[in-house]
């Protein structure tokens, strides 16, 4: 796989062509499933009118990959053209307080997992070569509009080289919902537009900036909200879909349908305002998504969409999580209406768009991704692999352990890290061309080819300086249960005689190395070290857009504090869903806020301290972010 790119400087003289330089246009939508558009003939239900029409212009992909099955990662894959592998970006947390720049190895997991995953990066590190600095350096206005979610300021999109970034904000996804009124700081919804929609509200801002900056090359990156959740839509679109819903059909969430097509109308927005100006035969567009389908969420009384006939969706490691919907409409370059089964991915773009627009990358400049202009040209594309670097398991639909992943030619290799005997590998091998669903692993069949793809991604995690899963010393054979792999926790609720042999003091759930009593309104815990915790559900939601949590106590255990939180229908605490605190373990009372930079609690957990000693709570509550009390937890 090539790496290390340096192009000549200008190979491609647009002036010396009379030829102007051509404008880009990046559309990517957010957990856009691969079946989710009308591009592949995989859904009745969905309309995609306008995704068919730029298909029309360009090439479709029907091999094309996201760096990633999550956000993040894939979002700054694209900017920089490496892997998640090489900036440490590996889960979406980059919304949280800390600021983590590099990716460290982990030291703890539970006894039932054999790998530790590592702690990754939180930010896009602002040091990195990226498109926009490229373009921009080049003499391209450069316009963000949309989720960025690699970080708030200092590492918004100002500070990485976009001269106008709208919104500006830094969360996962639209603030309180698509519909208006809207939560952003500094950005309302237009007043004389009831029931405004986000995308239509920002393919209108986007547009508008196209106008004014037409006359000379621009970059716009239209990062779309869409259809990422919260689930909500326009009340018209949602009733218009409902009598289409046919109960056999997987994909049969009204409002999911709407939330397409107001995604759809959107890039329609935008491809009229190229065609008015006059500019779509000097613009490349390249359209994807950051990764698969969301199949873990419900709406409607169903999922909120369906990958079939891929396996699994967003945040795993099969087809559904990371093949993606692509179509690249380059003017002299693509064929209208062209389809190609090449291998693409999210590292590919930037070093691509680079050699076709005759532009030099930096001074000994890096790329995981290849140029694919091969490719675009209707020809064949020579790549040694393309890979997804994933070392988590969060608890989805048809989740693996840490794993890493190789596509080349008609078969994949997921490699689990130490998910054999005795902390080797363990390996899934697919001929995805035969077997797109994933059904049938042909790993101990054909051990030669294991070996052959094993070493390519060898070779990929030293080249890309991964920072890996590791095995874990404290793995518990008695307590590992590989029938459960892949397997979702189920949502019924626990049995009364289950609830009576779990660990709880009054609403409190609590660890080993915790023992709590409820004295007088307050939680006295003696901690013995280790992980001491305890947790409880808090269903508290709010129209601000983030939760505070306000605390007292006293302790004399020493050791950081956090706290961890899930949203709703999430099952399980997970590191890149707390936020960390430090205490004054001195035995005198003290106050601590904490920021939870989400809208919807399900479930609260505070680890108030690592080693041995008496801690008391006197004040737990949740409050919006404007001070209203929401909940108090000592009380309620």
């Amino acid at each position: 796989m090539k790496r290390f790119v340096t192009f000549s400087l200008f190979a491609i003289s647009f002036a010396l062509h009379g030829a102007p330089t051509p404008n880009v246009l990046f559309i990517l939508a957010d957990d856009l499933g691969w079946s989710d558009t009308t591009l592949h003939g995989t859904t009745k239900f969905y309309q995609t009118p306008n995704i068919e029409r730029l298909a029309k212009r360009g090439m479709t992909f029907t091999h094309a990959y996201s760096a990633s099955p999550l956000c993040s990662p894939t979002r700054s894959a694209i900017l920089t053209g490496l892997s998640p592998a090489r900036t440490g970006i590996t889960t979406p947390n980059c919304h949280v307080p800390q600021v983590v720049l590099n990716a460290t190895p982990g030291k703890k997991a539970p006894v039932d997992q054999k790998a530790i995953q590592p702690n990754p990066a939180t930010r896009l590190k602002t040091d990195y070569p990226t498109l926009v600095k490229s373009l921009k350096a080049a003499g391209y206005a450069a316009g963000h509009f949309g989720k960025w979610h690699l970080g708030p300021e200092p590492y918004s999109p100002l500070e990485h080289g976009f001269d106008v970034d709208i919104p500006h904000t830094a969360g996962p996804g639209p603030a309180g919902s698509y519909v208006a009124p809207w939560k952003f700081k500094d950005f309302d919804h237009d007043p004389d537009v009831p029931d405004q929609h986000i995308e239509d509200r920002m393919a209108l801002e986007a547009s508008a900036w196209i106008e004014k900056n037409h006359d000379s090359p621009f970059f716009l990156n239209y990062w779309m909200f869409s259809v990422h959740a919260p689930f909500d839509a326009k009340k018209t679109l949602i009733e218009k879909h409902r009598t289409r819903v046919n109960p056999k059909d997987p994909q049969r969430s009204p409002t999911y349908a709407a939330m397409i097509e107001s995604m759809d109308d959107a890039i329609g927005t935008l491809l009229d305002t190229l065609d008015r100006l006059k500019i779509a035969e000097n613009t490349i567009i390249i359209f994807t998504a950051d990764n698969g389908g969301n199949m873990y969420n419900e709406i409607d009384g169903t999922t909120p969409t369906s990958n079939v006939p891929l396996r699994g969706g967003k945040a795993t490691m099969f087809e559904g999580g990371t093949r993606v919907p692509c179509v690249i409409a380059w003017p002299g370059i693509t064929t209208p209406g062209s389809r190609s089964d090449a291998i693409v991915q999210s590292e590919d773009y930037y070093p691509t768009l680079l050699s076709g627009l005759g532009l030099a990358s930096s001074p000994n400049q890096v790329f995981d991704g290849i140029d694919i202009l091969t490719a675009l040209k209707g020809e064949a594309l020579d790549r040694e692999g393309a890979f997804q670097y994933f070392p988590h398991n969060p608890s989805v639909p048809d989740w693996l352990p840490p794993a890493v992943s190789v596509h080349r030619g008609n078969y994949k290799l997921i490699r689990i890290f130490h998910g054999g005997e005795a902390g080797a590998h363990r390996h899934l091998l697919y001929n995805v061309r035969d077997d797109i669903g994933e059904k049938e692993n042909l790993a101990l069949q054909k051990p030669e080819l294991v070996t052959e793809l094993n070493l390519l991604i060898d070779d990929f995690l030293t080249k890309t300086d991964a920072v890996v899963p590791i095995p874990n010393p404290e793995f518990d054979p008695a307590k590992y249960h590989p029938e459960l792999e892949g397997i979702q926790k189920p949502k019924a609720k626990v049995p009364a005689k289950a609830v009576a042999k779990s660990r709880t003091v009054g609403r409190w759930s609590h660890g080993s190395d915790a023992s709590p009593e409820l004295v007088a309104g307050r939680i006295q815990i003696k901690a013995t070290g280790g992980d001491p915790w305890i947790s409880t559900r808090a269903f508290v939601q709010t129209d601000e857009g983030k939760l505070v949590v306000n605390l007292t106590f006293s302790s004399e255990a020493a050791g950081p504090a956090s706290i961890y939180f899930t949203e709703l229908d999430q099952r399980a605490f997970h590191k890149d869903q707390s936020v960390s605190f430090d205490t004054h373990p001195d035995g005198s009372p003290h106050d601590y806020k904490v920021t939870l930079p989400i809208s919807k609690l399900h479930a609260i957990r505070l680890d108030p301290a690592s080693k041995s000693g008496q801690i008391q709570i006197t004040r737990f509550t949740i409050n919006n972010s404007a001070g209203k009390l929401m909940v108090d937890l000592l009380s309620d």
